[in-house]
């Protein structure tokens, strides 16, 4: 917080200083005055910054949130660091989607408190969708908390922790635990701490779910679909490219419903050719698509904008149709037309999607289905979860519980079917020419980057010495003087390992 110390000039007395001219007198005063007015303003300017650090933990729309937070904090004046020791205080944006996920965000919590063991007593903030799901009984599990904090109250957590670090005066102490409801309006998001590299984004275009999933409790704490208000969703966009974002990754709980909810004709496929429409966008992505929704519009701008990424991330859960109705999802021969249909009609088509192994009531042979069509169907992307179960989800109580062993036993065969595919697919590409996307430099000199058939977290190699010349409209700059890991190589495809291609810039087989 800025203060003001009021500064008194002490002049010497008339009777003892000499007498000058009126001119002299009034600028050895005026420089005196000077000098006092700039003392007071350094010193009022010097404000040691309170620094914040966050653990960012789940999906892309937590990153987003928490990019949103930091932003949040960085204009009220906090430095943001990634170093937890130096932190004054540090938020755990936590996630909540299984058990396993809800263990991991226990253990930050609990290992960012543990830093206070060297004396320096640093705020545990505790945000995210664990906040938001269990906010009193886990601040009273959990006293290294200082504070549990929901979506609604987001926008109050720079003075919260402002309170808690004594930078401002308050009658009395807020709540320990504000967390609020889940349906919650949008907030601007454009003016965003970055969590991702500078030249790719997530861009949230709604939030929250109307489906009614048997396993899934995200709908309970992350509230009703709403669709981000169009011309707030087309400002952010530019604001991100302009800030030299080349690749959009659309995301939300189901992204190809966005606009579904409005009903003003203005749909994902709209905007698509909104956003392939500015400037310096090369890639846009869809990310978490469900079985529905692909309308011919949407379908044939994946098709024909070369700016869409022929990629598509759809989780399915499972194929076997009772199995699906006791999940609450698309029935099997729903599913089966429109993956067809895809693939028919989108050119280069690759497909990524999620299974549940496990499920209750999964028989033996429901499962070996499952292993059948993932082995037959063939999507050059897939992976598995053994199932988990959610507290509050109507899942949770079906009889004919699968054993957890069973359930991994299951998981682990599928990956290793699904491993040998992607491999396969992997080794497709060699020979040909692919555009990669550059994301840095790995420790041994690789550069790591992706095709369009990468989500971010995936990743191909090009060896060392052979990514120092780049193409003519290359923006890639050398490593070692830094900059912006701007830039698309053209590269042949040369080899692969499991789940990665290894890629030779163009002309340098």
């Amino acid at each position: 917080m800025a203060f003001t110390r009021h500064v008194a000039l002490q002049l010497p007395s008339t009777s003892s200083r000499p007498l000058l001219p009126a001119r002299s007198r009034h600028l050895r005063i005026s420089a005196q005055a000077a000098a006092a007015v700039a003392q007071e303003q350094n010193e009022a300017d010097f404000v040691v910054r309170k620094k914040v650090s966050m653990v960012s933990l789940g999906c892309p729309k937590n990153v987003v949130d928490g990019e949103v937070l930091l932003g949040d904090l960085t204009r009220a004046g906090f430095e943001i660091t990634s170093q937890h020791e130096e932190a004054d205080a540090i938020v755990v944006n936590t996630c909540a989607f299984v058990e396993d996920a809800k263990a991991e965000s226990l253990e930050a919590i609990v290992e960012a408190a543990s830093l206070n063991e060297d004396g320096k007593r640093r705020q545990v903030i505790v945000t995210g969708c664990l906040a938001q799901r269990y906010g009193p009984s886990l601040a009273e599990d959990l006293p290294e908390a200082d504070l549990v904090m929901g979506f609604q109250n987001y926008g109050n957590l720079p003075g919260a922790i402002a309170e808690r670090l004594g930078m401002q005066a308050t009658a009395s102490s807020s709540s320990r635990v504000q967390v609020g409801e889940a349906t919650v309006p949008f907030r601007p998001e454009w003016d965003r701490h970055r969590l991702t590299p500078r030249h790719t984004a997530y861009l949230r275009v709604a939030e929250g779910c109307n489906h009614a999933c048997t396993f899934c409790a995200i709908p309970g704490f992350r509230g009703k679909f709403r669709s981000k208000p169009w011309h707030a969703l087309l400002d952010e966009a530019r604001r991100l490219v302009a800030s030299g974002v080349v690749e959009l990754n659309l995301i939300a709980e189901d992204t190809n419903q966005y606009g579904q909810d409005r009903r003003d004709g203005r749909g994902l496929g709209a905007l698509l050719r909104e956003l392939s429409a500015l400037p310096g966008v090369r890639w846009l992505r869809l990310l978490y698509c469900y079985p529905s929704y692909f309308d011919d519009d949407l379908i044939q701008e994946i098709a024909t904008n070369s700016k869409v990424c022929k990629y598509i991330d759809m989780p399915l859960q499972h194929i076997n149709n009772l199995t699906l109705l006791a999940m609450n999802r698309p029935p099997q021969a729903h599913t089966k037309a429109l993956l067809q249909k895809l693939r028919d009609r989108i050119p280069g088509l690759v497909l990524r999607t999620t299974f549940i192994t496990g499920f209750p009531g999964e028989t033996d042979s429901a499962h070996h289905e499952l292993v059948e069509f993932a082995r037959t169907f063939r999507f050059e992307r897939a992976g598995a979860f053994a199932y988990s179960e959610e507290d509050g989800t109507p899942a949770a109580d079906l009889p004919e519980q699968v054993s957890p062993r069973i359930r991994q036993r299951r998981r682990d065969e599928l990956v290793q079917v699904q491993q040998s595919i992607s491999e396969e697919f992997a080794n497709s590409l060699v020979g040909q020419e692919i555009d990669v996307l550059v994301d840095g430099v790995n420790e041994d000199g690789w550069l790591f980057g992706r095709t369009q058939y990468d989500a971010p977290g995936g990743f191909s190699l090009i060896p060392p010495g052979l990514w120092g010349i780049a193409a003519p409209n290359s923006q890639l700059l050398d490593p070692m003087l830094g900059g912006p890991w701007v830039t698309r190589h053209e590269c042949r495809a040369w080899g692969w390992q499991p789940y990665d291609s290894i890629a030779i810039q163009d002309g340098h087989t």
